[in-house]
């Protein structure tokens, strides 16, 4: 771990930056990242690194061979080729350290009514030491925190002893493509610290994600004789139902598993949109409804899948439309395994010790029922993904928020970790 010298250097130079890191923050939440709207931020930030002396790559999930790779995830509504990755490099001449990707996601999901919020989503209001935004929780905060960390570096007069790849991606939130990206293009490193907001835990382990669609087909008639024809609308909740029942029976049989046996009802299943029915007064001769489902780390993605498939067809057969008109399950967006951050790591040991010098506390390990982009460092590329960020409320919520206060410290931690992982010399 740092010294004491070098830890009050670091100390003195995030609370130096922390009013300017404030700001960047707020510039952050007062883009609206939403998916196929990142590009502006993206080039933003592109800038910001690029002021700071880093070598940066500006691609799109167009510039890589994204189709080849087992692990991608087809794309939801978005255009590749507008799909703005960014990776800046400390490159260290002769290097003596180990490296880093320091990796976090710039896209955020729709807000909602904007009636609904306290203030403006896009307004990063401050208010009695949290700051209120869209993303300002997941995950702008942690993005700030990992950039101004390697700020406090430079400030204390020191550069890491490696080469460190600052990363922002997009997709994140509904394939994780913008993370693959980067190892396609060719970016590694000894480890990866992803600053998720994770209340200044290490996540142990997440669950894998599918999104798919349900399209369902009726036969249209007046409502006067809704009876000689079929209501699409109410076929779809036939099925929704039974994959409630489906999700129950994977959670009885979560009860088994080593890091999950603790957690009540650790997959969730969600139908998230609904669409469908031209006219009030006419049956519904459409319907389609977008859905997510978890699965647990160590289950076959295509095993999953087969499971939702298989659960929507014995649901139809049990309905006299439906088992003649069978519905479709059309996959798209996530198709994510679950991961699991074995104990035992130097990387999560040097990021226990930072956190400690940092907080002045033992850095807990969580268990989470969402996904994040770990897993393709950890499972697919054998780098070890760190997952740790700083502290919030409302993660795809009406009033989202960051703690400032903890955010300053968690700063403080991912420089001492950098220092101690990446070891550093002067500037």
């Amino acid at each position: 771990m740092p010294d004491t010298a070098t830890l009050a250097r670091l100390r003195a130079a995030v609370s130096a930056n922390f009013a300017e890191q404030t700001e960047f923050l707020a510039q952050l939440v007062r883009f609206p990242s939403t998916r196929g709207n990142e590009a502006p931020l993206q080039d933003w930030m592109a800038r910001q690194l690029a002021a700071r002396g880093y070598s940066v790559d500006r691609f799109t999930l167009a510039d890589v061979p994204l189709p080849a790779h087992p692990k991608a995830s087809p794309m939801v509504a978005a255009d590749p080729a507008r799909s703005v990755q960014v990776v800046a490099t400390h490159r260290a001449a002769n290097p003596t350290g180990r490296s880093l990707i320091l990796q976090g996601h710039i896209d955020v999901v729709p807000e909602g009514p904007l009636e609904m919020w306290t203030y403006p989503p896009y307004s990063a209001t401050i208010k009695d030491g949290w700051m209120y935004g869209r993303g300002a929780h997941d995950m702008k905060a942690g993005v700030a925190a990992m950039i101004f960390a390697m700020d406090a570096l430079k400030a204390a007069g020191l550069q890491p002893a490696a080469d460190v790849h600052v990363q922002t991606v997009t997709e994140e939130e509904s394939t994780g493509n913008g993370a693959l990206a980067t190892l396609l293009r060719g970016y590694r490193a000894e480890a990866a610290l992803i600053p998720e907001p994770t209340g200044g835990t290490i996540t142990r382990a997440h669950t894998g994600t599918l999104w798919f669609r349900i399209k369902v087909r009726g036969v249209p008639v007046h409502v006067a004789v809704a009876q000689s024809g079929s209501n699409a609308i109410m076929s779809a909740y036939h099925l929704i139902l039974a994959l409630q029942q489906h999700t129950e029976q994977l959670n009885e049989v979560a009860r088994a598993h080593p890091w999950y046996n603790g957690i009540d009802r650790p997959l969730k299943f969600n139908p998230g949109i609904i669409r469908g029915g031209d006219w009030a007064s006419s049956t519904p001769a459409w319907c389609e409804v977008d859905c997510r489902i978890g699965l647990l780390p160590g289950t076959d993605v295509a095993e999953a899948q087969r499971g939702v498939e298989q659960a929507v067809a014995a649901a139809a057969r049990t309905d006299n439309f439906l088992s003649n008109n069978p519905p479709e399950v059309e996959w798209h967006g996530f198709l994510a395994d679950g991961y699991v951050l074995e104990p035992g790591t130097e990387a999560e040991r040097m990021l226990a010790a930072a956190h400690t010098q940092a907080f002045g506390a033992p850095m807990e390990a969580r268990i989470t029922t969402a996904v994040n982009d770990t897993r393709f460092y950890g499972l697919y590329y054998d780098i070890p993904g760190l997952c740790y960020g700083p502290k919030g409320e409302g993660a795809h919520a009406f009033d989202e928020r960051t703690n400032l206060a903890h955010l300053e410290q968690t700063t403080l931690s991912i420089a001492a970790f950098i220092a101690d992982w990446c070891g550093v010399r002067p500037l």
